[in-house]
């Protein structure tokens, strides 16, 4: 499965690609906000085992893709879209800090959207962020999601030790509007 935009290929996960996903999921600045990490090698390793064991499955379930920047080939982040129930998914994304503040997790989670509604034929897709993940909020209110609420200590956290709020964001599938 291969979703090209302007500037970003998202391609299935391949083994190659566990040095490039260990770079960023391994970096404390990058996780600082997600529920994992900073990964161990194993901890990556048995990632990248998830996701190629989602391309196996029959009927998919998760769709977890490698974000490529066209113009130099390099593995930038992942993002995805996993389906919750038969019409609703929920999208994530996490990227090298090298590459942030450029529009590529827009890019590619509009991208998804595309996807998601099109090819998946799903009627809302969600995503949650810790509430002082500005930049990751801000992704998606980009991509035309609204802000649904602050769920109040929903899921645990394991390097924590500890239950964590989120803010919800959602977008229905008629309200989505395909980029031109």
């Amino acid at each position: 499965m291969v979703i090209e935009t302007e500037r970003l290929i998202l391609r299935e996960f391949i083994p190659a690609d566990l040095e490039a996903i260990h770079e960023y999921a391994s970096n404390p600045v990058v996780v600082k906000h997600m529920l994992w990490g900073p990964n161990s090698i194993d901890d990556t390793q048995s990632y990248l085992d998830m996701t190629l064991g989602m391309q196996e499955q029959k009927p998919r379930q998760g769709f977890e893709l490698a974000v490529i920047l066209k113009e130099s080939g390099q593995l930038i982040g992942g993002s995805g879209v996993h389906i919750c129930s038969p019409a609703i998914g929920e999208l994530g994304y996490c990227f090298h800090e090298l590459h942030w503040g450029r529009g590529y997790a827009s890019e590619a989670a509009r991208a998804l959207l595309s996807f998601g509604f099109g090819e998946l034929n799903l009627h809302r897709i969600f995503a949650t962020c810790r509430p002082d993940n500005i930049a990751s909020a801000r992704v998606m209110q980009k991509i035309g999601m609204r802000y649904e609420g602050h769920l109040r200590e929903h899921m645990w956290h394991n390097k924590d030790n500890r239950w964590v709020d989120s803010h919800q964001y959602s977008i229905l599938k008629q309200d989505y509007k395909q980029p031109l």
